[in-house]
């Protein structure tokens, strides 16, 4: 037991040592999902005037990088990209994880009631995304999508354009472009609504799929179609964000989005050699092999170091839990008081979803108390407190499952409650909660994929990071499925070996000690 307290205080240490107020440097830090190309997307080299992307060897381009580049270039900075998904950019930006926002969002009054923007950049047109042998692939009005089954991103303008569509099924709205390419490809939608170079791209990656021009198109506000750079309100760097801004005319806007369309990363998607679906697989593990062994390593860090951790913390809990109450009222008090907190951190970390409990302590920390943290830290905080509030109630019972005559055995030996969890209880329900814990560290390696919210680069992110770059969802989420079976078929297998040799050494002692006690 000293031995665990030693190790969570050093881990809280460390933690803390990573812990420190949000900060500026020479970075400008730019917010953008890397992932709604032309305007950005990832890639593996700096070529064509890349930027890197902080906490990875990846690289951002497009249309939106190459205007943060000369925004930051006004504002005396070095650009660097942090990869955000849609959602979580507005939090990251007024919780001071990123400086600006430069990811094709539109300046709506909603979002004016949090942050504030520049000019606008670009003005885009909506369309919609159909695929190629589809009944509405030829289609010229809104009219001729009545009965489809549409789609668009959440949170922005283009999924409430749906309404305009008299009898069009307005399907949920989706994370990102990625998902909705998937879903179009599989036929699962009819097409999604989208900007028109975001769909000139998704028809140039993949020849399965169509942009549909509409006369008459939708209606929409001035404040729709632009889009602008998003920053905090107490950010006075505004007025050069826009000198950059208008230093750009319209026609070098237009020659930029060109280019920009041009440099893109695409697949070849030839008809002349289509491989199969086990080839494209394959292709897909030996161009990005090393994407997807980071993400690997990152989740296996994550929920290794999260689960350890959080058994430390569920056992120091359920002994806790199960001592004696103390003999004085001022004692008995604070302990009673310190039981309803930690009632209420098991209630709380169990009620709620790890994915709400990422967002709130990443983000909410920053945004309430001004404090950054390491995003790759804060996963291990977040695996760890949550994972801690699961084994506090496994360990609990495994306590309970030991025979109360070995507490009153212990007792009659002059044990005080200390020595009898250290030297007869904990060695049991170790033993006895094995199974549950390794349970719970496979949960926790598929739980990671969560953690995408804030960013953390873990198995999935990578792989769903591979899919925007390839257009190929299918086969790069099954090589990413394998990848996780793999990982907890193997830590299931380890563990189940532990558990046999745990119970020969247990058969093997209690037989010494009977021959022992026949000796005597």
């Amino acid at each position: 037991m000293k031995k665990l307290v030693i190790t969570l205080l050093t881990g809280l240490a460390l933690m803390l040592a990573w812990v420190n107020p949000a900060y500026a440097d020479d970075y400008l830090r730019v917010g953008m999902e890397a992932a709604y190309a032309p305007f950005n997307w990832t890639q593996d080299d700096d070529s064509n005037g890349a930027v890197q992307i902080e906490g990875t060897n990846q690289y951002a381009n497009g249309y939106d990088v190459q205007i943060a580049k000369k925004i930051a270039e006004k504002l005396g900075k070095k650009p660097l990209v942090v990869k955000t998904t849609w959602n979580g950019l507005i939090p990251a930006l007024t919780s001071k994880k990123i400086d600006i926002i430069v990811a094709g969002m539109s300046p709506t009054e909603e979002r004016r009631k949090e942050i504030v923007f520049s000019n606008s950049y670009y003005r885009s047109q909506p369309v919609i995304v159909v695929r190629k042998d589809s009944d509405y692939a030829n289609a010229k009005s809104l009219a001729d999508f009545k009965g489809t089954k549409l789609t668009s991103q959440q949170g922005v303008y283009l999924y409430d354009l749906i309404d305009q569509i008299d009898g069009a099924s307005k399907e949920t709205a989706m994370g990102d472009f990625a998902q909705m390419r998937q879903a179009l490809e599989a036929g699962v939608i009819d097409g999604y609504i989208s900007e028109r170079p975001e769909a000139l791209t998704a028809e140039d990656a993949n020849s399965i799929f169509k942009m549909v021009n509409l006369d008459p198109g939708f209606k929409t506000s001035d404040e729709e179609v632009t889009t602008a750079v998003g920053m905090r309100k107490d950010d006075i760097r505004i007025d050069e964000v826009n000198t950059a801004i208008a230093e750009i005319s319209s026609e070098q806007q237009v020659a930029l989005m060109d280019e920009m369309i041009k440099s893109q990363p695409l697949e070849s998607d030839t008809e002349e050699e289509t491989p199969n679906f086990f080839q494209q697989m394959l292709g897909i593990v030996q161009n990005n092999g090393s994407q997807f062994l980071r993400g690997a390593g990152i989740t296996l860090l994550i929920s290794i170091i999260g689960t350890v951790v959080g058994t430390g913390i569920g056992l120091l809990i359920g002994v806790y839990r199960t001592a004696p109450q103390a003999k004085t009222k001022a004692l008995a008090f604070f302990q009673k008081l310190f039981g309803w907190f930690l009632n209420a951190y098991i209630e709380i970390f169990r009620g709620t979803p790890m994915i709400v409990q990422s967002m709130v302590i990443y983000y909410g920390t920053a945004q309430a108390f001004g404090i950054d943290i390491d995003r790759t830290l804060a996963a291990i905080f977040i695996v760890s407190i949550n994972t801690g509030a699961y084994m506090s109630e496994i360990v609990r019972g495994g306590i309970f499952a030991v025979d109360k005559g070995q507490f009153e055995a212990a007792t009659a030996l002059g044990m005080n409650h200390s020595q009898t969890m250290r030297k007869v209880v904990l060695p049991q329900v170790i033993r006895n909660i094995l199974p549950a814990t390794g349970n719970e560290f496979v949960v926790n390696i598929k739980d990671t994929s969560v953690l995408n919210v804030i960013s953390v680069v873990e198995l999935y992110f990578a792989g769903n990071t591979v899919a925007t770059q390839t257009y190929q969802y299918f086969q790069t989420f099954t090589v990413i499925a394998i990848i996780y079976f793999v990982l907890t078929f193997t830590v299931t297998r380890i563990l189940r070996y532990v558990e046999r040799r745990l119970d020969t050494d247990t058969y093997t002692t209690g037989a010494n000690q009977m021959q022992t006690e026949v000796v005597k």
